[in-house]
């Protein structure tokens, strides 16, 4: 999704800029020249993952695996050959795999979940995207920046709700001004696909969405499918993840698990450091104690990203608050690089002195947030951000930008 989103913002920006090009995006593209180099990002991956098990030693099995008891493995090789292993520890990272709504015929050809979408051949005229979480929105506008049609439909009455209002906002902006659209507050009573030509999706009100291709973007769900996990003394929580401690210890003591398998926050970051914790712990190593200053970073069109309080829970917290804003179309290098909806927003305590958040909605976001995560982790106050000096002209400069308004407020 991450290659296919690279492309979408080359074509973004081509489209911007028509008037320099004689020649639009064929209609009949298709999706596999959309992510070409998906096939060099990946093997360059495995490569240097290899590389990395190789030099440490680590033998790799490949196979489908199921618990015999808490210290045994049963591996049913790609041959079809079964063997047994016995280990003092094991490590569940499994991931997840995507969660279907009841009623949804999810056939992988005109009817998607996130795992299928990226195999349609062509790119499609029209897309309606059920849901409007991380996955829903990133796809949705990403399918849109290409030119797609999207509609994206949820039954909460606005997308990422976990997040601050004011980026929320400024998204649906910037995905209805690409020609995205947004049912918020609807329940979908049916999705059919007509037979011809069409994925027609009806809502309880009785409105009529017709698409293309259907994406159901409903969340995941823990993979532990086979893995009889019930014979080594576990079993699923009420959210459907599994039970951890600090240390990624399960319920059952030698059985550590890490990334999607435990749930929330379920990123690719938190879950590599869950698992070199559960790997340090096994065997003894000491580890400082795990940061909660943890940042997010939602790979939308625009991207976001947060860290530490938002407004809301500031005030929840603290009775009040000072914010500043910095708006990217304010900055100059917002308006050489024509990120007109971009914005930072910090958010102080009541005396305007110690920075509490940061939010940032904008192309660089997921990068730019690393300098909040670093002023948190080491209490850095509001006017440390304005006695340092910037890069003319970046991006960065709006922590400056931002911190001077709450400077001025206090």
């Amino acid at each position: 999704s991450k290659t296919l989103r690279e492309n979408a913002l080359r074509i973004q920006a081509l489209r911007a800029h028509s008037e320099w090009f004689n020649d639009s995006l064929r209609e009949d593209i298709e999706m596999s020249s959309l992510v070409s180099n998906l096939k060099n990002v990946l093997s360059a991956h495995d490569k240097y993952i290899q590389d990395q098990l190789q030099r440490n030693g680590i033998d790799l099995l490949q196979g489908i695996g199921s618990f015999v008891s808490k210290e045994e493995l049963e591996v049913t090789r790609v041959g079809g050959s079964v063997e047994r292993y016995r280990s003092k520890y094991f490590l569940i990272a499994t991931g997840s795999y995507p969660r279907h709504l009841p009623g949804v015929d999810v056939d992988h050809e005109h009817i998607y979940d996130s795992d299928s979408i990226l195999s349609t051949i062509y790119l499609p005229r029209s897309l309606t995207v059920l849901g409007s979480g991380v996955i829903a929105s990133e796809y949705a506008s990403i399918f849109s920046a290409l030119g797609v049609a999207v509609t994206m439909i949820d039954r909460f009455p606005a997308p990422l709700g976990f997040l601050d209002p004011e980026l929320t906002t400024k998204f649906i902006h910037a995905f209805e001004s690409d020609g995205g659209r947004f049912i918020g507050s609807s329940n979908v009573s049916s999705v059919k696909w007509d037979g011809i030509s069409q994925v027609v999706t009806t809502l309880e009100d009785g409105q009529q969405i017709k698409g293309d291709k259907l994406l159901v973007a409903a969340g995941r769900i823990a993979n532990v499918r086979g893995l009889a996990i019930e014979k080594a003394g576990l079993k699923l929580n009420e959210q459907g993840v599994l039970d951890v401690d600090k240390h990624c210890r399960s319920e059952t003591d030698n059985i550590y698990a890490a990334g999607d398998v435990i749930g929330y926050p379920a990123l690719a970051s938190t879950s590599m450091e869950q698992g070199r914790r559960a790997s340090c712990h096994m065997f003894g190593i000491e580890v400082s104690r795990a940061s909660t200053v943890i940042p997010s970073g939602i790979f939308c069109i625009p991207e976001m990203s947060s860290i530490g309080m938002d407004e809301k829970q500031a005030l929840e917290e603290n009775g009040a608050v000072i914010v500043g804003r910095a708006n990217f179309s304010e900055i100059a290098r917002g308006q050489i690089s024509g990120i007109q909806d971009g914005m930072l927003k910090m958010v102080a305590d009541p005396e305007g002195k110690e920075m509490l958040g940061v939010q940032i909605i904008g192309e660089g976001a997921t990068e730019l947030i690393h300098i909040a995560q670093m002023g948190l982790l080491h209490s850095w106050n509001v006017d440390q951000y304005v006695e340092n000096i910037f890069n003319f002209p970046t991006l960065a400069e709006a922590y400056r930008v931002a911190a001077l308004q709450i400077a001025g407020q206090r």
